[in-house]
Parts: structure tokens; C-alpha cells; sequence
């Protein structure tokens, strides 16, 4: 099977189109979360993910414009991006959303968790020490994650207590072997903060058992006009151009 990776697209519709049009022909979808909050589209993109999503997990930003953690958790810009985007939302596009679980097993082998598996809502697993600590977390060889809208990935060797990270390049691939578990992280479609701009997804093929990390550049001066247009905060609309 070739399966897309998506996580983050942050209710970014013109960079969640750009992604399914680079990505080609694909067996199944799986979304990480946070498909809606901060951008300018939320029904649509949640929209698109009813159309293509085999397995779809919620995260922090859609908890929030369901209303069902507080906003205050989050900064301004966030909650005030957050409290629009809970407020456009169809009925029925807020019905499918609720039930949505933040972890889930895909199968034997790969795990899924928006933030981490020892706590998807909220942790950003970035350091190798987080990783070590989340592997008990969950039975499978592979944990798919997202949150901090950065595309990496840990390789965790069989028998030892250390993790490697690897940072990739475009169309950088990794050998999922059976020597090691490991943790990756697509990136963010909508919104990367890995000082690059591009929108990021990742293409899990189970015939040849590898994972590549995939980047694409999307009109981001269009997404910024629609925010505008919305009166969505200034420094979200400028992060997009920086990757940050």
C-alpha cells in the first residue's frame, strides 16, 4: 500500500490542495490532527479529509475550536484564530470532528498519536530523550506523530537506550528495518515551524517498507490574502512565509 502522511494542515486549503496534487495516486490517507485552527479554511479542509481519510486522529487545535479544552491554554493569536475557526464550523462538519481520538493503533505495526503516545494531546516529542521515554508507550515497531509541525524522525536501535534523529532533505527515505523502532513526524501541510515554508507530508510505502519525506511549495500569498480577509492575526499570516 502506498499511504499518504498528513498532519497539521492548520484549515490551510490552498496548501492541504497543492500536497494532494504533489503526492499522486495513494492507497490510503492517514491525518495526524490539528486539521483545523489558526487558517482561513476550516470546513473545507475537514471536508477534503471526509473525502480521503482512512484513519483520522484529532489534535490540540481541534479540541479547542470544538470547544472541548479551554482556550486558555493557548496564546492569543492562537485562542482568538481558534475561537474564529470553532465559530465557521458546519454542523455537520462539527459532528464528524467530535468523536476523533488524538492516538490509535493503525495496525500491528504503526502506531499513530498527534503529540506523543504518552501524551497525544500536548507533547511535543522532539528531544531523543522524550523518545526513549514514550517507547513504552506503545507495542508497535513505528509511531507516526505530529504538534510541532517539524519533519524528522527518531531511530531507536533494538536493546539500546539511545535514539538517533534524522533531519531530512526532500525526498529523503528511510528503510523501516526490523533492527530498530522508530518515530516520524511528516511535518506540517499548513503551517511548518522547520524554517522552511514549503508544505510538508510523507509517503509510507508497506510493499517495499519504507518511509519518504516529501516537500512542496504552495501559493502561500493566497492563503495570507484569505486570512486577511477573515481579520485573522498578523503574526500568523507572516509565519507562514518563514516556516517559523
Amino acid at each position: 500500500m502506498r499511504i499518504l502522511i498528513l498532519s497539521d494542515i492548520h484549515s490551510n486549503l490552498v496548501a492541504l490542495e497543492t500536497v494532494l496534487a504533489d503526492a499522486g495516486s495513494f492507497d490510503a490517507l492517514w491525518c495526524l490532527g490539528d486539521t483545523i485552527g489558526y487558517g482561513p479554511a476550516p470546513n473545507e479542509c475537514i471536508e477534503l479529509m471526509q473525502q480521503h481519510a482512512t484513519i483520522m486522529l484529532t489534535g490540540n487545535h481541534d479540541l479547542a475550536c470544538l470547544g472541548k479544552i479551554s482556550l486558555d491554554d493557548f496564546n492569543p493569536d492562537a485562542r482568538r484564530a481558534n475561537l474564529w475557526n470553532g465559530a465557521q464550523l458546519k454542523p455537520a462538519n462539527r459532528e464528524w470532528m467530535s468523536p476523533l481520538s488524538p492516538a490509535r493503533s493503525a495496525n500491528d505495526r504503526y502506531y499513530l498519536a498527534h503529540g506523543s503516545p504518552r501524551e497525544p494531546i500536548w507533547e511535543y516529542l522532539l528531544m531523543p530523550s522524550q523518545a526513549i521515554a514514550n517507547l513504552e508507550w506503545f507495542g508497535e515497531p513505528v509511531c507516526l506523530i505530529g504538534h510541532s509541525h517539524v519533519q524528522f524522525a527518531f531511530r531507536c536501535p533494538n536493546g539500546e537506550e539511545r535514539c538517533e534523529r534524522i533531519m531530512p532533505d526532500t525526498n529523503t527515505q528511510i528503510v523501516l528495518n526490523d533492527d530498530a523502532r522508530y518515530f516520524i513526524n511528516p511535518g506540517s501541510v499548513g503551517q511548518p515551524r522547520d524554517h522552511d515554508p514549503r508544505a510538508a507530508y510523507a509517503i509510507l510505502d508497506t510493499e517495499t517498507n519504507t518511509l519518504t519525506f516529501k516537500r512542496v511549495a504552495y501559493d502561500i500569498q493566497r492563503t495570507q490574502e484569505q486570512m486577511r480577509r477573515y481579520g485573522l492575526p498578523a503574526a500568523l499570516i507572516y509565519r507562514l512565509s518563514v516556516g517559523m
